[in-house]
This record gives structure tokens, sequence and C-alpha cells, in this order.
């Protein structure tokens, strides 16, 4: 019921008018007194709320006493507002002036669990070409469909991959020491960049329901998706020479390439990168 309400509120709908709806719907035609029951609003708003329904052309009075109100269908509803908004994008589209020649996409920061990943889904979705990702497998699990459906789509797909993900499909990179860098960032990276055209980076909290702990940056600017891309290809350049001449990488930087982060970050580094 809530989450009704809630959808309702989205196409325009206030509170009160969504849970006056709900409630003929149930129980119509359905006097003032009724509705306030039904709708559990104080009764000293539902004649409001039903009169702006009225206006609305969402519901119908009767002629009758005393007076009782009727809903239109829900397909009615729905198709109503579908025209609406078609109506208002066709004009927005018609009449929004063109960006200057010098924008440049801008850099969002998306937070929530919920938020990042309906982005991260979307953006999957959009990839015409290829897809570079870089995911933990708990995250990948996620979204496994929406990948398989983009490499169905011949989407070519590579993936640096944490904590041993295992996928059926795509080109998999296996990054080692999953768990270290988890620990050392506090939570598991996520970074994809798709037909050079947008990227994501950031990052998910390993604490349960942490939203504080969990953030994303999107765009489509073309400059920010390249150093994203990059980042991800250069990773797959080090962990597929490492697997291919393993004693010799050993050899010279020695395990978990420590001699190589020493000389890069400083013996003194308090995190762990690739």
């Amino acid at each position: 019921m809530a989450d009704l309400i809630e959808k309702l509120k989205e196409i325009g709908f206030n509170t009160y008018e969504a849970k006056v709806y709900v409630a003929l719907l149930k129980k119509y035609p359905a006097t003032g007194y009724e509705v306030a029951k039904l709708s559990d609003i104080p009764q000293s708003r539902t004649y409001d709320t039903l009169k702006a329904l009225e206006n609305k052309n969402i519901v119908v009075s009767s002629n009758s006493k005393p007076v009782t109100y009727t809903p239109i269908k829900p397909k009615q509803l729905t198709s109503k507002i579908q025209k609406k908004i078609n109506s208002t994008i066709s004009y927005l589209d018609k009449h929004l002036p063109d960006v200057k020649e010098d924008y440049n996409e801008p850099i969002i920061t998306i937070n929530g669990n919920q938020n990042i990943h309906d982005k991260i889904r979307e953006v999957i979705k959009n990839a015409k070409r290829e897809i570079y990702i870089e995911i933990w497998a708990q995250d990948f699990a996620l979204y496994e469909q929406d990948l398989l459906d983009a490499y169905n789509r011949n989407v070519e797909l590579r993936i640096v991959g944490y904590d041993n993900l295992n996928s059926r499909f795509g080109l998999v990179f296996e990054h080692a020491f999953a768990h270290d860098i988890e620990m050392s960032l506090g939570g598991r990276m996520i970074i994809i960049a798709i037909d050079d055209e947008e990227g994501i980076i950031g990052k998910i909290s390993s604490l349960k329901n942490d939203n504080s702990g969990t953030e994303i940056i999107w765009t489509k600017n073309r400059g920010i998706t390249f150093i994203i891309k990059e980042f991800i290809v250069h990773d797959m350049y080090l962990i597929d020479v490492e697997e291919n001449l393993v004693e010799q990488m050993k050899y010279i930087y020695g395990k978990g390439f420590k001699r190589l982060k020493d000389k890069v970050l400083g013996s003194n580094a308090t995190y762990i990168i690739h």
C-alpha cells in the first residue's frame, strides 16, 4: 500500500489525493464520510481532496444526496498521465534551447544503495559496443543478468574480477589481494566505462546498511570516461603480465609487488592499491 501511494505521488498526486484515490478503488461509489474512514485521512481534508481530484477529472461526483464519489478506472488514469507526459516531453524537445558549444558534461555524485544500483543497471543497459568493468564477485551477482543481456546483444565485455569472480561470459582478469584491498579501503571499488561515453567510479561500503560509505560518481564527460577506462585497462595489462611472468615478477618486485609498491607509494604507505 505504501509503495502504491509513493508511486502515485511520483506522477503528481499528493499524499491525501493518493490515499483517497486508492480508497475509492476499493469501495465506490462512496460518500465523503466513507472515503475519510477508508483512506484514514482527516475528514476536514477529505472534501477538499475529493474536490481537487474532481477538478482533475480523476473522480466523478453524483447529483444525489448524499453526494457520492466514483474514481476513474486505473487504465484511464495511466493513459491520461501518459498522454500528459508525452505532450510535455514533446514540447520540451521542440522548445528547449540547445546547449552551448563549449558545454561539458557534469560529474554527478550518487549516494544511497538503491540509487547506485539503479544507475549501474541503467549504464549497463545503455551499452552498445563495449563494457569495461572492475567489480567484486558479490556485486557482480547483482548485475550478472544485465551484463549477460549486454553480452547477448554483442556488447564486448571485459571484467577485472575481485574475490574469485566467476563468469560464464566475457573476458575476466582475476585480481589478487581482494581482501586486503577491501580492508584497506573499507569497501569494494566499482569502476565502469561504457562505449568511451559513460563512466562510473566509486566504492560500496563493506558494512551492511552503511549508505555513508557508499558513493559513486557518474559522468558522460568523455575526458573523465577516458581516464576511467585507462585505469581499468592498465589493471588488465598488469594482471596479464603477472599471470604469464609469475616467477620473474616475484624475483624483481617481491611477493605481492612489495618492492614496486614501496618504490611508488613509499614504504610507509597506509593503504594497499594494485
